[in-house]
């Protein structure tokens, strides 16, 4: 259970957050499963560019909950957002982690500028959009890759989007 899949949900009352803890990359289904709340007022507005004011906080809160040190975890969402290292949500979460975790960012739609390793999977013509911090983004696209699932987003990255959908707000 060293791997972690997080996303965030929002509501009018609030967000949750979601975690999906894994044991290996081909895991078809999840260990443990983890969530947190914030209400409204705890959670930033959304501001193009600055997702990471949003969503670290909540992201952090879910990840305390683990209890146990993490190798990877995978963000919905860009790790850089240009060649020249501008951060984004996944950077953000590293630095926040201590950059001792690495951090996965998978985006279904390219950022521009943002260098990325397209993953197909699947049947699909749409490739996901792979980035990585501590980790080589060659590698961190194999593991993406070899996550289970038919289609074109993994498994255990459906799986945490539902849990954060549907898990009640308390």
């Amino acid at each position: 259970m060293n791997l972690a899949c997080v996303d965030v949900d929002y509501r009018v009352r609030g967000a949750v957050a979601g975690c999906v803890l894994f044991a290996a990359w081909t895991d078809a289904t999840s260990a443990r499963e983890l969530v947190a709340c914030a209400e409204a007022a705890e959670v930033a507005p959304y501001v193009p560019g600055q997702l990471y004011r949003r969503e670290l906080p909540l992201l952090l809160k879910v990840l305390a909950a683990v209890g146990h040190p993490l190798e990877v975890v995978i963000v919905d969402g860009n790790v850089w957002l240009d060649g020249a290292g501008a951060p984004g949500l996944g950077a953000h979460l590293w630095d926040a982690l201590g950059r001792t975790v690495a951090v996965i960012g998978v985006a279904k739609t390219a950022y521009v500028g943002a260098p990325s390793v397209p993953v197909l999977r699947g049947t699909s013509a749409n490739p996901l959009h792979v980035t990585a911090a501590a980790m080589d983004p060659a590698a961190a696209a194999a593991h993406i890759r070899a996550m289970d699932g038919l289609h074109r987003v993994p498994t255990l990255l459906t799986r945490v989007d539902r849990l954060c959908r549907e898990a009640p707000f308390h």
